[in-house]
Order: structure tokens, then C-alpha cells, then sequence
């Protein structure tokens, strides 16, 4: 049996050759702590500090404002919770929006039982919050607020750069999760004016188990680090750096940086053919804006279908129904509840997303079992 076509770049992408070529040099070089001052120590130090600067380029920081951490998951902790409780004296407010990853909403959650205040933001059906209705949101107490730039299920690229403009004119810290976007769409930390980014090497064909968060230097946002001991990371972060990791983090990001524009012109093209190729079975719907959107993320709802039996006509194809964070509840999506769509329509969408491995016949591919199995199941159960 030929293998399923991969088409969930957005929980994970395989590792890119170049990528594990440069982890595997590393390994196999003689073994050093970062943190020790002997030669090998000093070996291993030096491919962290050029991991960072690969890192800092592709967002336009400088190398010293890259904090690594073992994921995105961690960065966001780290900045949330660390930014809210470094801030508290001058106010308890934070504001994030509905259609957050689960990896904001929880520690949010986690500080509204310390007493914090949250306001989360609807967005449009069109997946976007309106810059005036962010604006409207931050109060006198407001310290910090949270926006994915990308968001991870339906692709839509908020206007991070107006709600920074808005943040910087009231005294507002703006976090911004950028794993979905690293790669994808252009980041620029001055331009956002962002204080804190993260970002993920396992999005944007990196190893898994590393990542990093922005923290600007200047000023530089009080952070209150969630572990301690080893004062690593200026002491954001201890613990023995994973160099192999940090290396593989490296190179992703370089390559992104050297191919990014281009590769995102691709998977742009390969997007339209997609929905191009789903449209015409009518009753079905492009999930979040149709222009302001990332070019890897196609996230589609179909009427007169069980969700669970369109997922089992597609075996052939791996995609995620919902974000791959949350789809072992069974609940409808969240982000898509929160967009308007109905339990059913919810439930019945699939997020298709595109990677460096995507091929036109991965995409053709698609297309055509989509069809045949959507046109089954309406013929065996007609809605």
C-alpha cells in the first residue's frame, strides 16, 4: 500500500536533510557543555551563539535577544506568565484573543485563578480582529497582550503591527506567537513592535523539542522565569543547553531565511489549486479571510457530512481534522466555533496544510479522494 500523502505541515514537517546533516555533524563532534570553559566547552558555546544569530536573522533581532526553549508551548509560558506576574504592580489586565493556540489560552487561564483579569477578543467570520476593536479592549490596567500572527488552524494572518502601534502608544507588552509564521510569512520584531516572539524548529522542518522566544532588549520587558537553577539563558531558561537541538534550530532558520520567499510563492500556488480543486463541490466553505492568510494553511468545511466518516473515506491522505493539539476531544473546533461556524460544519472541516515536501501530485491527490469521498458519503446519507 502506496504511503498516505502528508498534508499536516502545521502539527509537524519532517526534518530537512540539510538540517539533520547539520545535527549530525554535531553530534558526532567531540561532546561539550556550553557552559564550560574548557575547549570543547568553548566549541559547543560557539555553535549555540551561531544557532542564535541564525535564528535572530530570519526575524530581524539581534543575536542576544533569542532566549532557547524546548518549544513554542515553552516560550509562550514564559512570556505570558512571566511578562503578567514581572508586571503586576502596575496592573493585572491581559488581553489575548478566542482564537488563541491552547498554548496561550491555558497559561491565561492558569493566571485568572491567580486573580489576573482576561479579556479574550472575538474575531470576525472572518477570523479577524479588527485593530479598533483590539485598541478598545486595553484599559489603564492592562500590562500585556497575546496575538498569534498566523493562527494555527485556519491560517489567517492577523494585523499584529496595528495592535503593536496600539500597544506601544499605551505602555502595553505585545507577545506574539509566531510558530505558524516563521517561514511562511515575513517577520520583522521592529515592525510588529513586539516585545516577546515565539517560535518553533518543528514547524518550518527543524527537530522537535526546541525553540525560542524574542525578548526584546530595549527596553527589556521584566520576565519572571518559571524555573531556576544553572542560570542559563540569562536566567530566563536553566538548564544544560541540547547543542544538537539548538544546531538543527540553526540551520531551519537559515534555510527559511534563504528560501522562504520563494518557497512561500509556491505553497501559495499550490493553496489556490486546492481549494480550487474543492470548491466546485458546492456546500462547502474556506474557513477564515480568503487573501489575508498564510500561504501553507487551507482549513475547509463541507455540509451533508459526518465529520468522523470523511475522515475515514480519506486513508490515503493524513490531515488534521481541527488543530493537532486538541483533536483527540472529539469537540467540534474551538477556533472554528468562535469564527460562527455551526457544531456540524465545525466538525465536518478539515485543515489541510502544505509543507516543503508538497508536491502538485500531493495536491491532485487530495483533490481527488476529497471529492470521491465527500460525493459517497452525501450519496449514502443525503443531508
Amino acid at each position: 500500500m502506496a504511503p498516505a500523502v502528508y498534508l499536516d505541515h502545521a502539527a509537524t514537517t519532517p526534518l530537512d536533510p540539510r538540517v539533520r546533516a547539520a545535527m549530525l555533524a554535531r553530534l558526532e563532534g567531540p561532546p561539550g557543555n556550553p557552559s564550560a570553559t574548557h575547549a570543547a566547552g568553548r566549541e559547543a558555546h560557539a555553535a549555540v551563539e551561531r544557532a542564535r544569530a541564525e535564528v535572530a536573522a530570519l526575524i530581524n533581532a539581534p543575536p542576544a535577544a533569542i532566549v532557547f526553549t524546548s518549544g513554542a508551548t515553552e516560550a509562550d509560558n514564559l512570556a505570558i506568565q512571566g511578562a503578567a506576574r514581572g508586571a503586576a504592580g502596575r496592573g493585572r489586565h491581559l488581553v489575548s484573543l478566542r482564537t488563541e493556540h491552547r498554548a496561550v489560552l491555558d497559561p491565561l487561564a492558569r493566571l485568572q485563578r491567580e486573580g489576573f483579569e482576561v479579556t479574550l477578543l472575538a474575531p470576525g467570520r472572518d477570523g479577524l480582529v479588527a485593530p479598533a476593536a483590539f485598541a478598545a479592549a486595553l484599559t489603564p490596567a492592562t500590562t500585556l497582550a497575546s496575538v498569534m500572527l498566523v493562527n494555527n488552524e485556519t491560517g489567517v494572518v492577523q494585523d499584529a503591527a496595528a495592535f503593536g502601534a496600539h500597544c506601544r502608544a499605551r505602555g502595553v507588552l505585545l507577545h506574539v506567537d509566531a510558530a505558524q509564521a516563521a517561514g511562511r510569512v515575513p517577520i520583522d520584531v521592529e515592525a510588529l513592535g513586539a516585545d516577546l516572539v515565539s517560535l518553533s524548529a518543528h514547524k518550518i522542518h527543524g527537530p522537535a523539542g526546541v525553540g525560542a522566544l524574542y525578548v526584546r532588549r530595549a527596553p527589556r520587558p521584566a520576565l519572571v522565569p518559571l524555573q531556576f537553577g544553572g542560570g542559563q539563558e540569562g536566567g530566563l531558561r536553566p538548564g544544560t543547553l541540547p547543542v544538537h537541538q539548538i544546531v538543527g534550530m540553526g540551520a531551519a532558520f537559515r534555510i527559511a531565511a534563504e528560501e522562504g520567499a520563494a518557497e512561500s510563492a509556491r505553497l501559495a500556488a499550490l493553496a489556490a489549486r486546492l481549494w480550487a480543486g474543492l470548491e466546485p463541490l458546492g456546500g462547502v466553505h474556506l474557513n477564515g479571510h480568503p487573501h489575508q492568510r498564510a500561504p501553507h494553511i487551507v482549513n475547509v468545511s463541507f455540509e451533508g457530512v459526518d465529520g468522523e466518516a470523511l475522515l475515514a473515506e480519506l486513508a490515503g491522505l493524513t490531515v488534521a481534522s481541527g488543530a493537532a493539539c486538541s483533536s483527540e476531544s472529539g469537540e467540534p473546533s474551538y477556533v472554528l466555533r468562535a469564527l460562527g461556524r455551526p457544531d456540524p460544519l465545525a466538525q465536518a472541516s478539515l485543515r489541510f496544510s502544505l509543507g516543503r515536501t508538497s508536491s502538485a501530485a500531493d495536491v491532485e491527490s487530495a483533490i481527488g479522494q476529497v471529492r470521491a469521498g465527500v460525493a459517497r458519503l452525501r450519496r449514502l446519507a443525503p443531508a
